[in-house]
C-alpha cells in the first residue's frame, strides 16, 4: 500500500517540480534579456529579428550611463532612501509586533485586520491623495517625501509577519529573564531581538526592494528639483530612443539589489520558513 502511494505521489511531484522550473524561467527571462540588451549596439536592439545573445557586445551603453553627471547623486540618494526605510521600518515594526503579540488591549484584533486590509489597497489609488498630503506638509521635491510613504507601506506587512516570530518565543523565557533581574528593555533588545532577527531580515528585504526600485513616488513627489531624486529616475534620461541606455541603467540598478539579496539569503530563507511554520 505504501509503495502504491509513493508511485502515485512521484508523478505529481515531478509535475510540480517541472512547473516550478517553468515559472522560474518565465520570471528570470526578462532579467536575462535585460543584460545582453545592455551590451547590444543600437542596430541589434531595434531589429525585428532579435537573438537571445549579442554577436558584437559593446560597453557603449554603460559609458553613457556612467557619463551622466547626476548618476552618482541619484545612486547615493537611492541608498539613503532605501537604508532609512529599512532601518526605521524594522525598528517600528519590531516594537509594534511585540506590543501586538505580548500585550492585551482593546481593538487588538481590529488593528490586525486593518494591517491586512492595508495590504489590499493599490499604491496607485493612494498616489494622488499622498501627493496633496505631502504638498500640504511642504515636503515636495525632497527625499523626505519618499521616506514617509515607503515606511507607511512597509509597516503593515512587517508587523504582521514579525508578530508570528514574537509569538513563537515562549513567555516562560521572558519570565525567567525577569526572575534573573532583567528589565523589560534588556529582554527586548538582548534576548527577543536576536530571536526574531531572521524575520526582521525577511521583512527588510521586501522594504529595501520596494524603496530601492520605486519610480512612482519619485516621479510624483519630486517635480522640479532634479537634484533630489533616486536612481530609477535615470531611466527618464535614456528613455526613447536610447533603449541600450535604458537596459544598461536597469542592469546597474539591479546589481545592488542582487548583492543585498545574496548577502542575506540565508537569513531570508530561515525567516520565511519561520513565518510559514507559524
Amino acid at each position: 500500500m505504501n509503495l502504491l502511494r509513493v508511485r502515485v505521489a512521484r508523478p505529481w511531484r515531478f509535475v510540480a517540480e517541472v512547473s516550478a522550473l517553468l515559472i522560474a524561467a518565465a520570471v528570470a527571462f526578462p532579467l536575462y534579456w535585460m543584460v545582453p540588451s545592455a551590451f547590444r549596439p543600437a542596430g541589434e536592439i531595434e531589429t525585428d529579428r532579435p537573438r537571445p545573445w549579442t554577436l558584437s557586445p559593446s560597453p557603449d551603453s554603460f559609458r553613457r550611463v556612467f557619463g551622466q553627471q547626476e548618476f552618482g547623486r541619484y545612486f547615493a540618494d537611492s541608498v539613503v532612501v532605501a537604508g532609512s526605510v529599512v532601518i526605521v521600518s524594522a525598528v517600528i515594526a519590531f516594537l509594534a509586533a511585540t506590543a501586538v503579540a505580548r500585550f492585551r488591549f482593546r481593538f487588538r484584533t481590529t488593528l490586525l485586520i486593518i494591517f491586512l486590509v492595508a495590504q489590499t489597497v493599490p499604491v496607485e489609488a493612494l498616489t494622488i491623495p499622498l501627493f496633496f498630503l505631502v504638498r500640504d506638509f511642504g515636503r515636495l521635491n525632497t527625499l523626505g517625501s519618499l521616506l514617509l510613504p515607503h515606511i507607511a507601506f512597509s509597516l503593515p506587512f512587517a508587523i504582521w509577519m514579525l508578530r508570528g516570530f514574537v509569538k513563537a518565543v515562549p513567555e516562560a523565557l521572558e519570565e525567567a529573564a525577569h526572575l534573573d533581574g532583567s528589565s523589560r528593555g534588556r529582554f527586548l533588545w538582548q534576548i527577543l531581538f536576536p530571536l526574531v532577527f531572521p524575520g526582521l531580515v525577511a521583512t527588510s528585504v521586501f522594504s529595501f526592494i520596494s524603496a530601492r526600485n520605486d519610480f512612482l513616488f519619485a516621479k510624483s513627489f519630486i517635480i522640479s528639483d532634479a537634484s533630489q531624486s533616486t536612481l530609477p529616475m535615470t531611466l527618464l534620461v535614456f528613455y526613447k530612443p536610447d533603449w541600450g541606455g535604458v537596459m544598461a541603467a536597469s542592469t546597474v540598478m539591479t546589481i545592488p539589489v542582487l548583492v543585498f539579496f545574496v548577502l542575506v539569503q540565508r537569513r531570508l530563507v530561515s525567516g520565511l520558513g519561520g513565518a510559514v511554520k507559524d
